[in-house]
Order: C-alpha cells, then structure tokens, then sequence
C-alpha cells in the first residue's frame, strides 16, 4: 500500500473506533512543528507533546483532505512545501485546490477570500455549525478537552534531569588498555583524527573532498563495520529532503521512548507515563541513571532496565555469534515479559562492556537489529525501549544506522575515551590553540553527531527523529540474506555477498588487533587509509603509480603511459568496484578488424567532464575543461556556480549549464547560451545535500559571478523549493525548456534503489537526458559522513534505469549517461554495455591537469592550483587543453580496439548489450564470494522483447502551444528595433512559464544588457499560471490583474512584474492585504528586476535573492532565506524564520506591533531602523513604485504618513554584507583621497 493509502486507512481507523473526532486524529497524526515554536500557546504545545507518546508523527510533504459528513478540511504538513491556495466565494462555496484558476468560469467578482493553507494549520468546514472554522479556535477547543499539560508534566520522565539528580562520574580514566579497545572497536588514527577530533574541537563534522574512491565494504580485504555495508537512501524528485541548517525549526530529536499504551483507548495520564529522551547519543550519567530505576513521587518505580552482555568468547567462530544473537534476543523478551505475576522492564540495554581478551562484542548494529526484529516478530517491540552501550558506534553514519534500526538511545563509551585521550594526550589543545575540558569536548561531539543526524534525516525528508527510529531507510550493499533477514528484515539488498562466517571473520580480525596473539611493548592504534590513500591501507581507486602514469600520457600523448595507467586502474577496480568483478565475454568469431570502428572523434563526441563550479575549481582549471572539450566536440558543465558571461562567446563557453537549488548566476542570458542545461536533483558524492564552498574560496570575483556576498561560505539547500514533487518537476524542466528551446534539459539523478522509477517519472516529466551518477564521484567540499554513507555505485543504478525505462517503452525518448570515476576505456565500454549513451568524467580530467589527489580542495590549498582561489597558488597551474584532450584521445583508442573485439562498429550499437558482460569468479575472497550480480547483468531487451533500448526519437515539449508565441509575434518590432509596445492578454493557469520565451528571444539578441526598461509591457488579465515571468528579461514588464500561482517571477533576470486585483472587486469590498495574490517561492533565485504584489504571498519568498528588489503586503514563512543581494519591503506580516541563512541583501518589514523579532532568525542578521535621510528616501521610492504599479492603498497610507511610519519599519541587516558594505566605502574613500 502506498504512503497516502497508509495514512487514510490510520486516520479512518483512530476516527472510527476511537472517541477522537475527525480534526483531534489529524492534529494527532500531522502536527505543527511544536517543539520550538513560540508562537504556540501552552495549551496546543501541550496538547502535541502529549501525543507524541501516543503515535509518532506522520511526517514528510503532505496537503491533506477529509471528511467524515460532518466536516470536511485539509491540513499541510509542518515545513509547508505543498502549495494550497483556497478560494471562498460570495455565496459561500469553497474551492481548495493546489493553484488557482482551477474553475475558469469563476469570475473574481463572486470571490470575497483569497488565501493559502500554512505549514501546520488546518482549513476546516463544520457542516452542523454552518461555517469555516478558523485554525486557532478548533486546536484550542481540541487541546482544552483534556488536562494534557497536567498530564505531561506529571507522567513524562525527562532522562537528561533523571541523570543529572545522580551522582556524577568523576575520576581519571585510564588509559592503559585504551589502544586495544579501540583496535578491537574498529578506530584508526585516521578517524580518531580526521573525524572525532573537528567534531571535539568545532561542534560539527569535518569536510572532505574529492569523494569516495576507496574500496567497497564487500570487495575490501581489510576488516569493516557492519555499518559500512549501509547506504543512507536520500529523496529524490518522489518527495523533498529538508534544510537542516536554514529549516531547522521543523525538526527535532526528542523523543519519547518505552512501553506504549493502546492507541485507540481514551485518552488519560497513562499514556505519557513515559520516558523522554533529548538527546538520542546518550551520555556516561544518562547510561549510568537507565541502569538503575526511577523512583516516582509516590515510591513506585516509573522506568526500569534489564542489561544484556552482547559479547561471547572469543574465538568460537561464527556458530558462536549466532548462539549469541539468539541469545541476547531471548532474554531481552523475557525481561520485557517479566516472571509470572511480576511487571516486565521498561527498556533493554544491550552492553558490549564486557568485551576484553577473551570476549569478543557483537558489533552493536547487528545486536539491536536481531533484538528490534525479534520483538517486532514476537510483538513486544511497543512494550519496551532499546538502549546499546556500544563501544563501536563512533561516526554519524553509526549513529544514523544503529537508530534506523530500531535503536532508541546509544552510549559511545569508548568515543567518549578516546576524545578524553585526545584531550589528555594534547591533540585538543594543539588543534583549537586552546584548552578545553573533558566535559566541553564530549558537549561538542554530541552537538556535532546531533547536526549530523539531523542532516541524515533531512535527505529522506523526515523531520523528527522519532519517525526516522526503525524507518530502515538504508540499502545493504554486499550483505547476504542470511543477515538481514534475521537483523535487517525488510531491508534491500540486491548483490547478497558477505555472511556470518565474513562477519566473523572481520570481527575477529578487529579483535586480534586489540589482543594480539603474540604481545609487543606499545600496541599503536591501526591506520587503515579508509579516507587517504596510504600504502599498504585500504584499496582506493586512485593511486600514486596510476596518477604519475596518466599525467605523463597527458602530457606528452604516450600510450605506453597511457596502458600502464589503464592496466593499473583496471587493477585496482577488481579490489574496489562492481565493475571490477565482471569481464567481458569476447567471441572471436564476432571480432572486427580495428579500422572498420568508428573513429575517435566521434566516441570523444560521447564525452563530457562533470559539473565541477567555476569556486570549487580555480577560474584557470574550469576555463580550461571548457575549451578541450570544445575543442573535441564534447560537452564541459558549469557546475553549479554560474559562469563569466565574457565566455559566453569564444571557446571558453561550457555547453552544459547547470541549474541547482542554489541558483548561483542562473539569468535568462546564461541559460539562453547553453546546449543543454542540466538539473541538479543530486551530487554522486553527497546526495540529498546542496553544495559547499566554503568563506576563503568565494572571493570577488567567485562571489560576483554567483551573486553572493565575498568572503561568506555557501552551503546551497537541498532540492526542495521548487523540485519537492515530479510534477514540480516537470514544470521545472518546462520551465528551463522554455528558457532554452533549442537546447536539452537533463536531470542528474544519483544511484539508489529505486532510481529506475525515478527516472521513469523524469522522462515523462520531458526530460531530454538523464544522468545516473555513482556514489563515488568527487566534490569540493562535503562532510565525510555524505561522503562515505550515501549514494550507490553507478553500476546498480544504471542497470537498473535501463532496465525500467525498457520495460516502460520509454529508453528511446532520452539519451542516458553516467558517470562516478570512470577513467579507462573498459570503463566506457562496461557502462555502453549497461545501458549508456553518454560518460561523464570529473576526476581523471583534473589528473591530467595536474592535480595530484591532495584531497586539499575544501582548504584552499591545492598545490598545483587546480582547486584553489587562492592568487599565489593558482599561478602554479600548469594544465593545458591539449592535456585533456590527449587522455581522452587515447582513452577513446582503448574503447575502439575493445569494440573490435566485441564485434561492433559504432557505440550506438554496443549501448545496453549485456549479455558481453560476466562475472569474473577469479580474486574472489572471503567476502565478495557470496555475490550476485545478477540484477546487473540481466539484459534489458528480455524484459520487454521489441522495446528500443536506446535513444531513439526527441520529446514533445509542447513550446508551439504557449502563449508567448502570441507575445513574441506581437513584440516583433520591439524585439528588432525597440519600439516600445503594450500587448493586452488575458491569461490563466493553463499558461505556464509565460514571459521565459520571450526573454530568450530578447537574451539571445541584447545579451545580459536587454532591452530599455518597460519595452515591451505585457499588460495581462486574470489567473498567473505556474512560473509565470520565469527568468523575465530587463525590457519586459508584466502586470496583471488578478492573481497568480507558485515561483512567479522565479530567477527573475531584469524584468518587472506586478500583480493586483482589479479595482472593480476592491470596490465591492475585497481587501486586498488580507488575501494571497501570489504562491509560493516567489522571485526564488531572483538576480535583477522589480516585483510589486498588491497583496500576500505565501511560504519561501525571495528566497536566494540576489539582486532584485521585492514589494509584498505580507508573506509566509522562510521569507528571504539564504538571500544574498537585493532588496525585499514586507509592508504586512511575516511567517516565521525570516532571514535564515540571509548573507547579503537588505530586508524592510513593516512592524508597528513589535512582533517581527520573535519570528526573525537571528543567525546571521541584525535588527536595525532606518536612520539616514539617504535611506529613508531609498525606501520611500520603493514603496512609492509599489503604488505606481498596483495601486496598493497600503503603501499610500504609508507615503501620506511617511515620517510617523518609517519609524516602524525594522530594516534587517546581515551581518558579513554589513562588513562587506563598510569595507567597500573605506575602500572608495582611501581611492579618492589617493
């Protein structure tokens, strides 16, 4: 059953047999965000915590209708990216639907109420009462039926105090014995150091860059965690992940835990007499409180454990660590059980504390699972909590695995020595320059694994932990059935691969390096080179020997150099990849000779380097992809950092321009001079994340062409503003379709389960390409946690897309390509067998330019200047087009000479023929024995005989239809020889994007100058549809009266747009203020231009502004986040959480009341008045064009009084552009004394 299925069927079940009314079950199964809101009453909050204890949240994207007869509502969920918009009209009907216009024959004349659902609210009809019950008054009737707070506070035990009324652990710890457990546990210096101590030290995790190219968990020789064997899933297009850092206040980690009552009995104080857990990574005194028992008021005792040693003895191989599991899975039902005529525990803790050296720890990921699916199975699970004592749970991964199964709590004990030894032996202090106590070190890491788990849940999309515990949003990569049926029940896991009997072997290798067999004086903590390449560490693809070889091949076109290169990746990829499990299947009977093969030029022409942004990359190294590329025929990719617009015209220019969430230095003119213009749903190496640059690399001129403040870190939200959904989707490429009719649209999704489906979606949805990328791909800056725990290999994923869209009969509508370090041409050749069109190549390329895997690039101290913005070290670049072009030349060479032997002329014809493809059975070990790869090699053709399988034919977008051909016929004489002209039109919903052509009619002709303001005035009536004046151009002005829908004026590139009512309905009385004219994520990514709304706008507006100036009479939640630049006046109301992540720009808002402090985030703004004459005329003049264009009574009022109201405006100033502000006036102050 699907997710809404689900939902519908729990809502009909808590209404039908419980005494809940229909609007009580929806408040209890889609509540607001509670938890940190101040603007809830206590009553409501109350109300909320309490039934928190009763069911956890329904949580993710969701606008929900019901009925029962009596009432009919809707509600959204708590982050509000679902669009609602209602109608109430005159004679009292009520039409909610997700845009407006849905009923065209619906005059606004008959319309008195123009609003939108808000995140967390409920719209209600009660039919008995005869009217619209507003949110506040059903939620305080609903909350005041019961004593809830009273409840709360008498029932729920908060851990965190329950702890702190004990006795504190003190004393020195001794670390004698510490090496060996951490040996045993599963450390390396490595993590210690590059993980533990940034999380010790900053209060967060630390970056990587350069991806992930070490060995698969399944296909290494060196002993791995069980954790390693787990992909974190992410969302993509099927619902939106969140911003942790900018949306944090949706979320939580708090969670209640322990026995559970029955859901559908009255409610009573029963059913919160439960535990409270703050902070799910438990500390010492926490650990030390759950092992004793809470005494309530009235000598009863309220919480209880029973602890289970999770160790047994060492050496009695993997039968012993079965018996153990069996074990620990009885007694913890026995405990919850309890003795006959005794109460059972509250909670288990599973303990690895007895571990030493003759007991070996059941790794604690393993250990909780058994026991959370067995007492799933045995139907105890809500009777009691699941608490670990886990000396092996270290990094967030660990954390996020070990509570996605099932866990509800966890003690680091031996990470918390090791940050102790840190501190003791003096690695804290030399890396902060400062002291720190035990206590602030291990504050700091909590901190850092909390935001860290947050991130992990955002890329699901799930808010609060207590929906993410047990949710199993993992796939096993390389695990047999053997263990996850028994621990991971339910789990994906598609290639089998290791057992038990593997099991035990790592953990006893882990164990012997703890306790050797023969004892030396100082036993040091193993290196494993699990994130740096070390000798004799881990494989990693990358390699020194490889390295040298491919720079001496690009350098000087050598093909010997070249075949050692290959013959030493090929190497490496059997002890790292999928793909170097399989061989090609040659029959010399099909062979060709090697002249009969396509030439190199046109397989190059197949090529292209990945989306690495013009910041990540220095300005020489991104100039210099482009113009070999250009010069091969292939395709360079901006990445998602914009791009000089001088470039535009010679052979720097980078055919595929990349849009992502965000936006930096898309405008119609950049997207107009593109090929193909790529969406960025996902990055191989961090998906369900944005991108990162840190401060030092956004220098002038990286900032300038971003449309961000210099010297500020960028950290882009994942996709979620206007990609949450596929139809959302779909009008994105719509959108971008219409910005460049001439060229493709791609969407680069990223390897998972399921990606096929998706992919399937996103070729209905039009899009022209599809790129799969593997887990391995590189990136400038990213936490190790993204980096190493998400993603799959591109193997899986390709496979899989090719096989849906053959069965679905739609692999002939797009071309498909991959990428995620592909370096040889038995690279090429394996991913053209699977299924690819295209390849794409990011990593190799910066080798042959120089750079030499340093893994420096998120420092900003690449020695070779290849990822640096750094002046001094970008002069040490050395690379050449010609480089570039030689690797891919000879790359192209190994391709032909295996399409000899294949039998096959042209690429085209070798694309999805797997059946070439096999397992090579010889290097298999211990591990890697028990895979399958069948679901890689089963050719696509077989599931639907008949069906293209590859691309074929080019999509209908439909462009012949739109509007703006009207408008573009009627703007003739302007766009020639720019007469003005005024176009009247009516519009409506079923006119998308209108405006985005002609701005590409007028980009292609002005360039980024346009035309002169006003033009071309398209003067329009009625209902906006979606992205209506996407990207306008400066020349066009579009006004209409009405209203309008979701992201108008969405990357709004110079133009000017203004929506009003018509003066017809405000005289009849309707208000304009007080009603929405305009959606969500209005002017998002906004980089010039003017937007007047005579009216409210909803959730996310101006978000990513940076440049354009912005006049609304109110707005939703999220207002100006992650702004950059620009202009935004707020002549009304705000929503919550304005200005989070806002580094540049300016914001007025309107506050006579004093209230907009409480809904600011204060993260990095300041609140401030308007105090220079200079100022106050600058906003005077915005409102007073706000009135010019819409008419708006609101600004008249406002100018009229001008002095008495400047006063209470509250002008929101970031802080850094602030500085950049006052460091630019010295700067022209000292140039004109000079």
């Amino acid at each position: 059953m699907s997710d809404s299925g689900n939902l519908d069927s729990v809502l009909e079940l808590l209404s039908k047999a419980s005494d809940r009314s229909l609007p009580e079950c929806v408040m209890m199964m889609i509540p607001e965000a509670w938890q940190d809101n101040h603007n809830l009453t206590d009553s409501k909050k109350a109300f909320y915590e309490y039934n928190s204890c009763v069911m956890e949240p329904w949580d993710g994207p969701a606008m929900v209708a019901f009925t029962d007869g009596r009432y009919i509502g809707a509600t959204l969920d708590r982050n509000g990216l679902r669009p609602s918009r209602f109608y109430v009209t005159k004679d009292d009907h009520v039409l909610l639907s997700s845009e407006i216009g849905v009923i065209p024959d619906l005059p606004d004349s008959e319309v008195k109420i123009k609003h939108r659902l808000e995140p967390g609210k409920m719209f209600l009809v009660d039919f008995e009462t005869e009217r619209i019950v507003p949110d506040d008054e059903i939620k305080e009737v609903i909350a005041a039926q019961k004593p809830y707070a009273e409840w709360v506070q008498n029932g729920l035990i908060d851990l965190e105090k329950w702890a702190a009324s004990g006795d504190k652990q003190t004393g020195k710890i001794d670390f004698e014995q510490s090496n060996r457990r951490f040996n045993m546990f599963g450390y390396s210096s490595e993590k210690l150091e590059m993980l533990l101590l940034p999380m010790a030290v900053g209060g967060k995790e630390a970056l990587g860059s350069m991806g992930n190219d070490a060995a698969l968990a399944v296909l290494s020789e060196k002993p791995r965690q069980v954790n390693d064997y787990f992909k974190q899933l992410f969302a993509q297009v099927t619902n939106p992940p969140i911003d942790p850092i900018r949306e944090e206040i949706v979320m939580s980690l708090v969670c209640p835990v322990g026995p559970e009552r029955n859901l559908l009995s009255e409610p009573g104080p029963s059913h919160c007499e439960r535990l409270n857990v703050r902070h799910p990574v438990l500390t010492l005194e926490e650990m030390n409180a759950l092992k004793g028992k809470y005494i309530k008021p009235d000598g009863s005792v309220g919480f209880s454990t029973h602890v289970i040693d999770c160790t047994f003895p060492a050496g009695s191989g993997p039968d012993g660590m079965i018996h153990a599991l069996e074990r620990i899975c009885d007694e913890a039902a026995d405990a919850i059980q309890g003795e006959i005529g005794e109460k059972g525990v509250e909670g288990v803790i599973l303990s690895d504390r007895l571990a030493g050296p003759d007991r070996m720890a059941l790794p604690s990921l393993i250990a909780v699972g058994a026991v959370h699916q067995h007492l799933l199975r045995t139907k105890q699970r809500p009777k009691a909590a699941i608490f670990a004592e886990a000396g092996d749970c270290k990094e967030v991964h660990d954390y996020a695995t070990i509570f996605g199964y099932g866990c509800d709590g966890v003690c680091p004990y031996v990470a918390y020595e090791a940050l102790c030894k840190m501190n003791h032996d003096g690695l804290v202090e030399a890396k902060a320059k400062s002291e720190f106590t035990d206590d602030e070190i291990i504050a700091n890491y909590r901190k850092a694994a909390a935001k860290g788990l947050l991130k992990v849940m955002s890329k699901m999309g799930i808010s609060t932990l207590q929906s993410y515990k047990g949710a199993q949003v993992f796939e096993a990569v390389g695990l047999s059935d053997e263990i996850v049926d028994r621990c991971f029940t339910g789990t994906t896991t598609r290639i089998q691969g290791t057992d038990f009997e593997a099991l035990y072997r790592d953990l006893e290798r882990f164990h012997k390096a703890g306790y050797p067999d023969h004892e030396s004086d100082s036993l040091l903590v193993q290196s494993d080179g699990q994130l740096h390449y070390r000798d004799g560490g881990e494989a990693h693809l990358n390699t020194p020997a490889g390295m040298v070889n491919l720079q001496i091949a690009a350098r000087t076109n050598s093909r010997e150099a070249y075949k050692e290169f290959s013959r030493i990746t090929n190497e490496q990829n059997k002890k790292v990849t999928l793909r170097g499990q399989l061989k090609f299947k040659f029959d010399p009977s099909r062979s060709i000779p090697l002249d009969e093969v396509e030439p190199v030029s046109e397989i190059v022409k197949r090529f292209a380097t990945g989306a690495m942004s013009l910041g990540s990359i220095s300005q020489e190294a991104h100039e210099t992809l482009a113009m070999a590329m250009n010069a091969l025929g292939g395709r360079s990719n901006t990445g998602e950092g914009g791009e000089d617009p001088k470039r535009f015209l010679d052979n720097r220019r980078s055919s595929i321009k990349q849009v992502a969430s965000g936006r930096f230095g898309v405008t119609s003119h950049y997207l107009a001079n593109s090929d193909q213009i790529q969406i960025k749903m996902a990055q191989g190496a961090k998906p369900g994340e944005g991108g990162e640059l840190p401060g030092f690399k956004v220098s002038e001129y990286i900032g300038k062409n971003r449309g961000t403040t210099p010297g500020v870190g960028l950290i882009s939200p994942p996709p979620h503003h206007d990609i949450y959904s596929i139809e959302d989707l779909a009008q994105l490429i719509h959108d971008l379709k219409n910005a460049q009719p001439k060229g493709e649209v791609s969407v680069k999704l990223v390897s998972e389960v399921g990606v096929g489906v998706v992919a399937a979606g996103v070729t209905k949805a039009l899009a022209d390409h599809v790129t799969v990328s593997g887990h391995d791909g590189g990136t400038g800056a990213a936490a190790w946690t993204g980096l190493k725990g998400a993603g799959l290999p591109w193997e899986l994923g390709l496979a899989e897309t090719q096989q849906t869209l053959v069965l679905n009969n739609l692999r002939d509508r797009v071309k498909l390509q991959t990428d995620g370090q592909l370096k040889t041409g038995r690279d090429v050749a394996i991913a053209c067998l699977l299924g690819a069109d295209e390849f794409g190549f990011a990593t190799a390329p910066l080798i042959a330019m120089g750079c030499i895997m340093m893994r420096k690039c998120h420092l900003n101290t690449c020695p070779v200047g290849v990822a640096t913005q750094d002046e001094e070290l970008r002069k040490k670049f050395s690379g050449q087009p010609e480089h570039v072009m030689n690797y891919f030349f000879l790359m192209a060479e190994e391709i032909r000479e295996i399409m000899a032997k294949l039998g096959y002329r042209t690429m085209a014809d070798m694309i999805g023929q797997t059946q070439h493809l096999e397992v090579n059975k010889k290097g298999l070990h211990y591990k890697s024995r028990g895979l399958d790869l069948t679901p890689l090699l089963t050719p696509a053709s077989e599931l639907n005989p008949g069906a293209n399988i590859r691309h074929m034919q080019y999509q209908y977008h439909g462009l012949d239809k739109a509007k703006d051909n009207v408008f573009i016929e009627k703007a003739k004489d302007a766009l020639e020889n720019r007469t003005p002209v005024v176009i009247e039109e009516d519009i409506n919903n079923l006119n998308r994007t209108s405006g985005t052509m002609l701005s590409y009619e007028v980009s292609t002709r002005y360039g980024a100058e346009g035309l002169p303001d006003d033009t071309i005035h398209l003067k329009l009536k009625g209902h906006g549809g979606q992205s209506m004046a996407f990207t306008l151009a400066k020349g066009i002005t579009m006004t209409v009266e009405g209203d309008a829908n979701d992201y108008t004026a969405k990357g709004l590139s110079g133009g000017k747009v203004a929506v009003y009512p018509s003066q017809e309905v405000i005289d009849d009385g309707f208000v304009p203020e007080d009603n929405v004219v305009v959606g969500n994520v209005c002017l998002y990514g906004a980089s010039a231009g003017k937007a007047f709304f005579r009216g409210k706008a909803g959730e996310r507006f101006c978000v990513r502004n940076s440049g354009a100036l912005a006049v609304v009479e109110g707005t939703g939640d999220h207002c100006c986040e992650y702004m950059t630049g620009g202009r935004t006046v707020v002549l009304g109301k705000t929503g919550r959480n304005f200005g989070a992540g806002m580094s540049g720009g300016i914001a007025y808002v309107y506050d006579p009341d004093g209230e907009f402090p409480q809904l600011c985030n204060m993260g990095l703004v300041g609140l401030e008045t308007i105090e220079t004459d200079e100022e106050k005329e600058e906003v005077y003049n915005y409102i007073k064009e706000h009135v010019d264009y819409t008419g708006s009574s609101v600004g008249q009022s406002m100018l009229e009084n001008w002095d008495e109201k400047v006063k209470q405006f509250v002008k929101v100033m970031p802080h850094d552009y602030k500085r950049v502000l006052a460091e630019r006036a010295a700067a022209a102050e000292k140039s004109k004394a000079a």
